[in-house]
């Protein structure tokens, strides 16, 4: 099953983008004996600004037929097993592709929160959106970890 992480704006190579591609590498190396990857981060710029320009930008990159989980502050919180699991169930019920997206700095437009078959919050705290995306990326990995069954993860 393949793990993309949508995201708007380019980060370059900043220290963020640069742990979210490890982070995102390493997920896809843990996850490929398990069917979890290749994961992938896409940034995606809207031709004008504003979260409606964002968000056409973001629904073209999902394109059709993907499990789409808008990361969203009013979403729902997993622990890391339990994020895990949800993963390897989306897996093993024949989902091809999952995709997180990832908004501005205004938030996602609501066209793309319709599209979502759910939301993920990173918590009650505000996060920066470069930094959103290597915490998402390393919870990917995290995940991968977990049903490989590895030490990374200790409760």
């Amino acid at each position: 099953m393949r793990i993309d992480i949508v995201a708007v704006h380019r980060l370059g190579r900043s220290v963020e983008a640069e742990l979210a591609r490890d982070y995102a590498s390493r997920a896809s190396v843990q996850g490929r004996s398990l069917a979890l990857g290749p994961v992938e981060i896409i940034e995606v710029e809207g031709r004008k600004s504003g979260k409606a320009a964002e968000g056409e930008a973001i629904l073209a990159a999902v394109g059709e037929g993907a499990w789409l989980v808008a990361c969203d502050e009013h979403g729902a919180v997993h622990p890391s097993r339990a994020f895990s699991e949800r993963l390897c169930r989306l897996r093993d019920a024949g989902e091809r592709r999952v995709v997180f997206v990832i908004g501005g700095a205004d938030g996602l437009s609501d066209a793309v929160k319709a599209a979502a078959r759910e939301t993920l919050a990173f918590g009650p705290q505000t996060w920066p959106h470069a930094l959103a995306r290597a915490m998402l990326a390393e919870q990917v990995y995290r995940a991968c970890a977990i049903a490989a069954g590895t030490p990374y993860h200790r409760d």
